[in-house]
């Protein structure tokens, strides 16, 4: 809900806090590149893209999702 009201510094406090609480959960990194990607820093959002893709490499669906991010990512 923050990522869709653009609240990107709000969320990535309360995802890190979830990444203390659980680090392997791939998500997380996931929405924590979608954050960075938001506010600009690409090199942020380049290796929690990474992060995610290592942690999620075993869900299909949610792979697709980090290939688009990824590709995203790539080309701003």
């Amino acid at each position: 809900m923050l990522l869709e009201s653009g609240k990107a510094d709000d969320a990535i406090t309360t995802l890190e806090r979830g990444l203390n609480l659980n680090p392997s959960n791939g998500r997380n990194y996931y929405y924590l590149a979608e954050a960075w990607l938001m506010k600009g820093n690409f090199s942020q959002a380049r290796e929690f893209n990474r992060l995610a893709a290592m942690y999620l490499r075993n869900e299909p669906d949610w792979m697709n999702r980090v290939n688009a991010q990824q590709e995203r990512i790539r080309t701003r």
